[in-house]
């Protein structure tokens, strides 16, 4: 069948498929199985339940909840309900939280766990539009998600549900996404089922795709990249399977074998990190053999590696990348990386032990996918974000380098914003990104630089902090990092050490650990990153280099403000935090 809406994907499932575990998670321990007819009379269940309680065309639904099974059959009931989706990142603030329900008027929210629960009842009185709360797990006081598919079964009217969805247009509004913007209130961007469709028309060659295969899924699903994803395997007849949390990716990748996930660079700088804290125990031959596997990897080019090279390869394949792969479920085909540029380093590594790793970049105005690499010839190239999907337009614009975009997955603009549209959309239809890139051989796009992220120092040079920051956070030893220095005579950093890699240093080196704050201020550890940034700095311009970097305690995440749900540093936010710091960093003259 002709798949216009996203919800004819399921339709097109239940015609041709019978399989058994479309959609799983963990429960008490147990991977719990949905069928595709469980999928598809769960989803009929919530559109007969939300029409039941008054909600009608047009209505805002949102959800604010862990991945699992149940966020797509309230993904797929609200489409064919004719109702929108609005997905809310669980750990947003309260502040951000009230104000998307209420821009949205949202009238029904679905969640997953008490600390949500608690958000919203403290706000209770402050919106106006939320007629309901339902919950997937149990909640005392707060109605449970069984009840509302009670609700839909005995209210069942298939051909009205029929109805609604023969009226409903590849151009109509399908989702509401509000971004996790680095300054001021979030922004609705307003996807059509074309937009995206066409993004997953446009990626369904991404990699060799096959019904019996399975992914893991753990990126949350409020969020564009792991959304399209999703959708995507869904396309393909590919089972999902919900991880339980981060902690848990690699368990559940050896319980599942899946062939594909999807990650940020983070998570797989992790990995890595792993795997290196693991040959660091190694001794003897075990050491030597480890240590030359790293080094290749390092060294590994797609083409033109040489015979010795790949001599060596195999001999590290058998005894060193098999193991790794085994770690990861061993059946992997490949890993999409994206939402924030992937180390180069990385991308060697990964490849030269038999794990095809594929970068890509987008946007969530743009529907997500921009260009990426991919399965076919000649389309893959380290630090390279690959070549633009077919059914979009990229350019570089002259005067500064951006890169604007145009094509049927672009956003149709921002929700009650004319204003924020027209600035992000030019008068010949061009999305202005921000980000700054280039094309490598006329064919691959390189990011190079966050058009906003970009300071100059005060001798008029422009430094790019995100390059300088990802080769800060090879280190083991830390955990996050910005470099700041706008209009100062020397560029700096302030870090964020990875205490429990340091904790285990100190073991190993017979270290006494006294407690957080002693140890994040003592030599040891300031002598280790004080090494790997003379390290970088050698990598760098003489204006780049860093000069009286900061180690500070504690941590940045999402709930205590400092970076975004899909890990982007809130640089304003840090600064004010550390403004004293900063001060004192610059205040010292050269």
């Amino acid at each position: 069948m002709e798949i216009k809406r996203v919800f004819d994907i399921l339709d097109n499932l239940k015609s041709s498929s019978t399989k058994t575990d479309i959609l799983n998670s963990k429960e008490n321990k147990q991977w719990v199985h949905h069928s595709v007819d469980d999928f598809h009379a769960h989803s009929l269940h919530v559109a007969s339940g939300l029409l039941a309680l008054g909600l009608q065309k047009g209505d805002i639904v949102s959800l604010m909840a862990n991945n699992r099974p149940e966020w797509n059959f309230v993904d797929y009931g609200v489409q064919q309900a004719g109702l929108v989706s609005a997905p809310i990142f669980p750990t947003i603030s309260a502040d951000d939280l009230k104000f998307i329900l209420n821009h949205s008027e949202a009238k029904i929210i679905f969640i997953s766990d008490k600390s949500i629960y608690t958000k919203l009842a403290a706000m209770e009185d402050d919106l106006p539009h939320l007629r309901y709360v339902f919950s997937f797990n149990p909640i005392e006081g707060v109605k449970h998600f069984q009840e509302l598919l009670e609700l839909g079964k005995k209210n069942l009217n298939e051909k009205a549900i029929e109805d609604i969805k023969k009226g409903i247009s590849e151009n109509d509004l399908y989702t509401l996404l509000y971004t996790s913007g680095t300054t001021g209130h979030p922004k609705g961007v307003m996807i059509s089922h074309k937009g995206i469709l066409s993004n997953v028309e446009a990626v369904k060659n991404l990699a060799p795709f096959r019904p019996d295969w399975k992914a893991l899924s753990f990126l949350p699903l409020n969020h564009v990249y792991e959304r399209v994803l999703n959708t995507l395997y869904l396309f393909h007849g590919v089972s999902i399977y919900y991880a339980e949390n981060f902690e848990t990716i690699g368990d559940n990748c050896r319980e599942i074998h899946p062939q594909i996930f999807v990650a940020v660079p983070r998570i797989l700088e992790r990995v890595l990190e792993k795997i290196c804290a693991a040959g660091d125990k190694l001794t003897g031959f075990k050491k030597k053999v480890f240590d030359l596997s790293l080094k290749l990897a390092e060294n590994y080019q797609l083409t033109g590696n040489g015979a010795w090279f790949e001599f060596q390869r195999k001999i590290c394949d058998i005894l060193v990348y098999s193991k790794w792969r085994t770690a990861i479920g061993g059946n992997i085909v490949c890993v999409v990386s994206g939402g924030a540029a992937l180390n180069p380093r990385i991308e060697r590594i990964f490849f030269c032990a038999g794990i095809t790793l594929l970068q890509g970049y987008g946007l969530t105005e743009t529907s997500v996918v921009i260009a990426v690499n991919h399965f076919g010839e000649d389309n893959i190239r380290f630090g390279s974000v690959g070549p633009p999907v077919f059914n979009v337009e990229v350019k570089i614009a002259e005067e500064d380098g951006e890169i604007l975009m145009k094509g049927p997955s672009l956003m149709m603009g921002y929700y009650k914003n004319p204003e924020a549209t027209a600035e992000a959309i030019d008068k010949d239809g061009w999305f202005h990104t921000g980000d700054v890139g280039v094309f490598i051989e006329n064919k691959f796009l390189k990011i190079t630089d966050r058009k906003k992220e970009l300071f100059k120092s005060s001798a008029g040079k422009y430094i790019s902090p995100v390059a300088i920051e990802n080769k800060l956070k090879e280190s083991k030893y830390i955990e996050q990092c910005m470099v700041i220095g706008e209009g100062q005579k020397f560029a700096s950093a302030i870090i964020v050490p990875n205490l429990l890699n340091f904790k285990e240093y100190c073991r190993n080196n017979n270290i006494e650990w006294t407690s957080n704050e002693n140890m994040v201020g003592g030599d040891e550890l300031k002598k280790l990153i004080n090494d790997h940034v003379k390290a970088v700095n050698k990598t760098l311009a003489s204006y780049e280099q860093l000069k009286r970097c900061q180690i500070v305690s504690g941590t940045w995440s999402v709930e205590s403000g400092e970076i975004t749900p899909k890990l982007s540093l809130k640089r304003k936010v840090i600064t004010a935090k550390y403004q004293e710091t900063i001060s004192k960093i610059f205040s010292v003259e050269e």
